[in-house]
């Protein structure tokens, strides 16, 4: 949605096909490199609100955005008096939430605008709990009876209220979590993601030269790729759409007419004669190792050490265990400000180890695929490339699914590991 050259593009796309019926757009992006996007001058725009009590000049590029856009699509709409409600509730308002929620609300606006069809505002048919979270009961029902009867609509993403009626926004990207919602509530046949890249790669273009692409993939293959790294897909966006078994279609907005990568429910997927689906990882994980003797027969011992991370409000991502030995992966991202120091030490006092080390600078790489557990050798394949490149293997750990087997290594070695497994499950 960056600008009207792009809007018009999705009103072709959309106008291509009756089936497509609700439409959710997301706030205009970078038109170039360099550019800002518009939910980051938003951001902008409630600092100045906080500290100074005005919008400032961050909010002034808003409006020449929105103003450029109108006027590329010869729109004969009152958008000043609309940019200037909105600066009114901004200042009103005065929430990050709410302000930043402003890109995809205009955005919907003169897409609504654009294509003719009523808009409906997520405001008043997203619907989050007291715990922050999506209140999918009654946000279905509300946008099932909003939807009723209207061949086409626009609503707007990324956000919705809470019960006191304040706007409360997903995390970033969640624009793909609204579409998904809609998708539900509309009781759809699919669920059409259109992005700028012509759906998922079997790894990180960044690392392998034209990486193959994945045509097929099923919800937990993609839960698996999304949670390590590959970010085509909001990885929540799933969800809504996966409980009424809603396939989905990652397309690409400049590239229409490219396959694209389907999502099916695991119930529906088809085994393809690929062992391997897609490699993804990523660098930066500190592991927590821990061994005592007898640690298998000593009751609670799992249960105060995570007191601990409960404590400190830590989540971890893996615990590869043995019969005396457990470690605990991290995200060094939450061990910031002396905290790890702090954590080792209450482990040490709750469960007095025989050892306790801290292994920094790793990186986790997931190999994902059903057909994994269809095929003698895999793991052998595995570590056999792993080898071939010279690399040690830090960590292993493997789902009871067989659906994936994740490997830690040094993060200087990350790139190498994933070029030499990607050319032997691929080339």
């Amino acid at each position: 949605m960056a600008d009207g050259i792009t809007m018009l593009r999705v009103r072709r796309i959309i106008e291509s096909d009756a089936s497509r019926r609700y439409v959710v757009v997301s706030a205009p992006g970078k038109r170039f490199s360099g550019d800002i996007k518009v939910t980051d001058l938003l951001y902008e725009t409630y600092d100045n609100v906080a500290l100074r009590g005005e919008t400032g000049e961050s909010f002034a590029k808003i409006c020449e955005r929105f103003r450029g856009i109108v006027s590329e699509l010869g729109l004969e709409m009152d958008i000043d008096g609309l940019l200037a409600e909105t600066e009114r509730e901004i200042l009103r308002e005065a929430t990050p939430d709410f302000c930043a929620s402003r890109g995809e609300y205009l955005s919907a606006r003169i897409m609504a605008q654009l294509l003719g069809v009523p808009f409906i505002d997520a405001r008043d048919v997203v619907k989050f709990g007291p715990d922050g979270r999506l209140d999918g009961e009654q946000t279905y029902s509300l946008l099932a009876a909003a939807l009723k009867g209207k061949k086409r609509a626009v609503v707007s993403g990324f956000y919705g209220s809470d019960a006191d009626g304040k706007v409360r926004t997903f995390s970033r990207g969640g624009s793909d979590i609204s579409g998904a919602i809609v998708a539900r509530a509309a009781g759809a046949g699919l669920y059409e993601n259109w992005t700028d890249v012509s759906g998922f790669l079997a790894c990180d273009p960044r690392i392998v030269d034209n990486p193959m692409p994945i045509h097929t993939i099923s919800y937990k293959e993609l839960r698996e790729l999304s949670y390590m790294g590959a970010n085509v897909l909001h990885s929540e966006s799933i969800f809504p759409v996966r409980e009424a078994d809603i396939p989905i279609c990652i397309k690409n907005t400049f590239r229409p007419e490219d396959e694209g990568t389907e999502i099916v429910p695991t119930s529906r997927y088809t085994y393809s004669g690929k062992r391997v689906t897609g490699i993804a990882g990523k660098k930066d994980f500190t592991v927590i190792f821990l061994e005592k003797s007898l640690m298998n027969a000593e009751i609670g011992f799992t249960y105060r050490v995570l007191e601990v991370f409960l404590k400190h409000k830590i989540s971890f991502e893996h615990i590869p265990t043995g019969i005396d030995t457990m470690s605990f992966v991290i995200d060094a991202a939450e061990l910031k400000n002396g905290v790890l120091d702090t954590i080792c030490e209450e482990i040490r006092d709750a469960v007095r180890p025989d050892s306790l080390r801290v292994i920094q600078d790793i990186a986790l790489i997931a190999v994902v695929g059903h057909g994994m557990a269809r095929s003698v050798g895999t793991s052998a394949r595995l570590f056999e490339a792993i080898a071939r490149a010279g690399v040690n293997v830090r960590m292993i750990d493997q789902g009871s699914s067989e659906l994936n087997i994740i490997v830690g290594v040094d993060n200087d070695c990350y790139e190498r590991t994933i070029k030499a497994v990607y050319e032997e499950f691929f080339d």
